[in-house]
């Protein structure tokens, strides 16, 4: 029998691998298919398990993702910290794009997605207060500065739908109530992974400025070459920040994620 992995990867637009794999798993779910095959790898001394969200041809697009598919595939492999980077814009004049925010809130503003494994008969309220890991937040902070990093530890994500980028006027809404970047991939897989009593951390790399910012007609809107084309940019770092916070992962969670979770196992898992 395969020993457990307890970390994972799930990589978003323009992270498709974390090299090669020496195997290839689809574990079943009673959610269907995950978004693809997950990839057995030899990352920073431990045995990773990586998954694209958007699939390996980026197929899949943010509000057709199987999020519960994706958690629980990687649940039934033994999985207990998850490392989701994804791509976002910047909502801040001083948050430009190339650097990287270290996210500890979220705000959903997103319809219609299935955001629980918690639809009855049995019922679970997850606190969501604090969604992201304590104990991963400032390891993966440190990761990537040493990868080269302008660093941000805490911020703000808005999630929005997608696949469409915000209007002038949502984005300067979201400017105003304070929030920091906006990307469309962190909820609900955040609060899923919680749900599974999993430790959950992002490395959000800033790829552009929105629609613009307030009172800057100097700063265009966004388009989709241009976030895919930041984002490469920024690969390389990328993949050496989550070599070294794979290596610095301790062997014992020091946290209270699995706790948050051991309440809220689904049936069957």
């Amino acid at each position: 029998m395969r020993e457990p992995v307890k970390v994972a990867v799930i990589g978003g637009s323009g992270l498709y691998d974390l090299g090669a794999p020496v195997e290839e798993v689809w574990p079943h779910t009673p959610y269907g298919r995950p978004s693809d095959a997950i990839r057995l790898t030899r990352v920073g001394g431990h045995t990773v398990a990586f998954l694209p969200r958007h699939g390996r041809d980026h197929t899949v697009p943010p509000h057709q993702i199987n999020y519960r598919a994706n958690l629980f595939a990687l649940s039934c492999l033994g999985v207990e910290r998850v490392v989701g980077p994804c791509a976002v814009g910047s909502l801040r004049a001083d948050l430009e794009p190339g650097s990287v925010v270290v996210c500890d809130q979220f705000f959903d503003r997103t319809k219609g997605r299935p955001d629980t494994f918690f639809d009855g008969p049995k019922v679970a309220h997850l606190s969501a207060a604090d969604p992201y890991c304590p104990e991963l937040r400032p390891l993966a902070a440190s990761a990537a500065r040493q990868a080269g990093f302008a660093v941000t530890d805490t911020g703000t994500v808005v999630v929005i739908q997608g696949p469409r980028f915000s209007t002038r006027a949502e984005s300067q809404w979201f400017q105003r109530m304070g929030a920091d970047v906006v990307g469309m991939t962190q909820y609900p897989e955040v609060v899923l992974a919680r749900e599974l009593g999993m430790c959950y951390v992002t490395l959000a790399v800033v790829t552009d400025f929105d629609a613009g910012l307030a009172g800057r007609s100097d700063v265009a809107a966004v388009t989709h070459e241009e976030v895919m084309a930041a984002f490469a940019r920024s690969r390389g770092r990328l993949l050496q920040a989550l070599e070294i916070l794979l290596a610095a992962v301790p062997g014992a969670r020091g946290c209270d994620c699995r706790a948050a979770g051991q309440a809220l196992e689904p049936g069957g898992n």
